[in-house]
């Protein structure tokens, strides 16, 4: 019996995915097999090995990824670790679209919530 559970996650980007995971300092191995209770394993796009043999995995459901695991033995806290990626992904999303529309970043700054206000301006 599997114990794999799924989340979506807001992510359509495999390649800002990717940095974001290495980034964050993971160890990420590519179209491989994330490992469960019991030696199950599942089928991910990107997938964070752990020493504890319950990986992480990120695979494609659509247009958006989602996150497979068991969670059970994985031992991580969901909501932090899902948090951390996504933040960094919308970051990292938002300056390339940035970039590609021509603006310049002006300002930037971390607010006491955690919040990362940004400031662009493009010539016109």
């Amino acid at each position: 019996m599997s114990h794999f559970t799924t989340i979506k996650v807001q992510i359509k980007n495999a390649e800002i995915l990717h940095e974001c995971l290495e980034e964050l300092g993971y160890q990420v191995a590519r179209n491989a097999f994330v490992r469960g209770y019991n030696g199950d394993k599942t089928e991910a796009e990107y997938v964070i090995r752990q020493q504890n043999g319950y990986d992480l995995g990120f695979r494609r459901d659509g247009e958006n990824y989602e996150l497979v695991a068991d969670f059970w033995g994985a031992r991580i806290n969901q909501q932090q670790f899902i948090n951390s990626i996504t933040k960094k992904y919308a970051h990292k999303s938002l300056m390339a679209t940035v970039q590609a529309e021509g603006f310049n970043v002006e300002e930037e700054e971390t607010l006491s919530d955690g919040t990362v206000r940004v400031v662009v301006a493009r010539w016109v």
